[in-house]
């Protein structure tokens, strides 16, 4: 089969993260290997740069330049968040069929891979071939059918890591502390939490996810059982989180919050969330030292936080999404499956299988009773983060009293 003339097309968009532009650098670099491409554009603000035209010409960028920016957190791009519909897609079309564009890549999430599945039926409408293939990513790991998302490992141990600090902290002056991590309707990023727990009696001690109804009662529960047990109590929580009825806690728990440019109720950059929980437990159990953080943008671009394997892998769907293009003239969207402990091998799956929904944590990963997560998602997770630094409780023999027999 004959490969397709043209241009290429390359944007980021919806939030970034640690690894995004591995995947980036690694379509860029992997393009310039073959004649049929004749330059390789990158789109500034995602979709609303190809409607506007703003390109620049990548292919006459160093090699160097783009090492560099490889390791670099954020979209080097830079992102957008609109959401297109079919008219804005067919104006997409249009530009990219005036610039001869002939491959398009789109590294983003559920919504990215929509924007790709309506650009693709156009030009399947008007005659035009033209590749596109979504390159997946997206620090809440919610994708379909694959097995995890580049960027999920990297901001996972980022929450790993800052969950052992806020343990060793509270270890040393106890007291109950919450930590709201992102993830409007899955747990994953909050699940990583665990990651970083060494000893036994190590936090987070509880952890809530958006997956299962949040109860106000189970939870002064839960903190008055491990407060009474431990001493103190660490805390991880989603900040979607939801009772029985869906509705967001953040709602029940405060009057006239804040919406987002979809009507949503806000939940990222505000510690809302934090604070109202800790007034709960303050109220009910009469806690004096009580601490909230919300992590909110620190956990997507943490620079010096990332993955290796998070990167490897990042770099390599950028690679694929290249060689599915051009070697197999299909579209679609990368995806990875896990073939031993730890491997995996990549495939493309149909847009319509990625496009608009999302997946949760699966049952298995979540113990309710509890309030944590199990052993199925740490085997799940751990190998996606990397090695984490290590730390360690002072181990020396007491000294007998004298004094205070």
């Amino acid at each position: 089969m004959s490969k397709l003339n043209g241009r290429a097309v390359i944007a980021q968009g919806g939030g970034p993260t640690a690894v995004i532009n591995q995947s980036l650098v690694g379509a860029v670099l992997e393009a310039r290997k073959y004649e049929c491409i004749e330059n390789i554009y990158g789109a500034l603000h995602g979709v609303s740069g190809i409607v506007a035209e703003d390109f620049v010409d990548l292919s006459q960028a160093t090699t160097r330049n783009l090492e560099v920016v490889a390791q670099t957190p954020s979209s080097a791009l830079l992102s957008t968040r609109d959401k297109p519909d079919a008219e804005y897609c067919q104006r997409i079309f249009k530009v990219l069929q005036a610039h001869n564009v002939r491959y398009f890549f789109y590294c983003g999430g559920n919504d990215s891979a929509d924007t790709c599945r309506i650009v693709n039926e156009n030009a399947n409408a008007a005659g035009y071939e033209l590749r596109v293939i979504h390159i997946p990513k997206t620090i809440d790991n919610d994708l379909r059918t694959t097995d995890h998302c580049p960027g999920f490992g990297s901001a996972a141990r980022f929450v790993a890591n800052a969950f052992a600090g806020a343990n060793l902290d509270n270890r040393s002056l106890p007291g109950v502390y919450i930590g709201v991590v992102m993830g409007r309707n899955a747990g994953f990023l909050t699940a990583a939490s665990i990651l970083g727990k060494r000893f036994s009696d190590d936090g987070p001690h509880l952890i809530y996810l958006p997956e299962k109804p949040f109860s106000e009662e189970k939870f002064i529960a839960d903190v008055d059982r491990v407060y009474k047990e431990h001493g103190r109590c660490v805390i991880a929580v989603s900040e979607g989180i939801v009772d029985k009825d869906g509705t967001p806690i953040i709602s029940s728990l405060m009057k006239n919050g804040e919406t987002d440019a979809h009507g949503n109720v806000q939940l990222s950059g505000t510690g809302a969330l934090g604070d109202c929980l800790s007034t709960l437990i303050k109220d009910k159990l009469k806690i004096k030292r009580v601490r909230s953080d919300t992590f909110g943008y620190l956990q997507r671009s943490f620079l010096g936080c990332v993955s290796p394997v998070d990167a490897l892998e990042a770099r390599e769907v950028g690679e694929k999404a290249v060689q599915f293009a051009v070697w197999q003239n299909v579209d679609g969207s990368v995806a990875m499956r896990r073939t031993g402990d730890y491997s995996v091998e990549y495939f493309l799956t149909d847009l319509t299988n990625v496009a608009r929904y999302t997946k949760s944590m699966p049952d298995e990963f979540i113990d309710v009773e509890n309030s944590t997560v199990t052993d199925a998602f740490i085997r799940y997770a751990r190998p996606l983060i990397g090695e984490l630094p290590e730390f360690g409780h002072i181990s020396a023999p007491v000294v007998a009293k004298i004094l205070n027999k």
